[in-house]
């Protein structure tokens, strides 16, 4: 399976992890190693990293010397404050320049809000920042988005923490057939086969958190979405057999049978 290229460089996995919802440090920590994951993301807004050194550190569990952070603006509402949290956080990690950007349009749904997506990508990428970002599964404004010079584009499969799956292939397919950037599902799955799907629709990866950290085991949930990714990813790049809903074609030959 070949090498997922983010911003120039390489990742042997193809899935990437969040860290929040788990119930401690400890447990985040498992989950992690066991999804093989080499990209994680870290919301600064919510998680101590450094700002507060009399909290407990998950750079402690999770350390920057093993894994890529990936520091995003979940809770941010509008494209200064996202602007402003990854600032902050390229301090906290000496300069780290990937990041993700998410600006959110709605506490309720979680639905990104567009307009102000853009307009903090336009800024963070003039600044240096090598942006992935959360974005609506709308082909032109994907579109819009790599223009603007961001290093991934990261439509949403469905809602935030809904487990729903993708509820719009069509829309991804249109996205990655045009896309020159990684294309990553990012929100919506829910299991397994979730995973596999968007792999097999040509996604360069997957990105999530809640699927596996609400699993009743997260950290076999997050085995199973390890595979689930290869798994994918291999029958991708094998190339499915054609659907035919007209005639049945069987699998063993039907001249030269036995006894005939």
């Amino acid at each position: 399976m070949n090498q997922l290229t983010i911003a120039g460089k390489t990742y042997g996995s193809r899935l990437l992890v969040g860290t929040g919802k788990y119930k401690d440090f400890a447990e985040t920590k498992e989950a992690i190693a066991a999804s093989g994951a080499e990209i994680v993301t870290v919301a600064i807004r919510r998680t101590n990293i450094g700002q507060d050194p009399n909290q407990p550190n998950l750079l402690d569990a999770i350390p920057p010397s093993i894994y890529t952070i990936l520091p995003n603006t979940a809770g941010c509402y509008t494209a200064d404050d996202a602007v402003r949290t990854l600032r902050l956080a390229r301090e906290l990690l000496d300069g780290h320049a990937l990041v993700k950007l998410e600006v959110l349009g709605d506490p309720v749904n979680l639905f990104p809000n567009m307009p102000e997506t853009l307009k903090a990508a336009e800024t963070l990428v003039k600044e240096g920042f090598e942006v992935m970002v959360y974005c609506a599964d709308d082909p032109i404004q994907c579109r819009m988005l790599e223009d603007i010079g961001c290093v991934a584009i990261m439509p949403l499969a469905s809602l935030i923490g809904s487990g729903m799956g993708i509820v719009n292939p069509w829309n991804l397919r249109l996205i990655i057939d045009n896309a020159k950037v990684p294309v990553l599902v990012d929100a919506g799955v829910g299991t397994a086969s979730d995973a596999a799907i968007a792999m097999e629709l040509g996604c360069d990866g997957v990105l999530m958190n809640t699927a596996i950290a609400h699993a009743k085991n997260p950290v076999l949930m997050a085995s199973a979405m390890k595979k689930a990714v290869e798994a994918g990813r291999e029958a991708f790049l094998a190339g499915r057999m054609p659907r035919k809903y007209y005639s049945a074609d069987p699998s063993s030959p039907t001249s030269g049978l036995i006894g005939s």
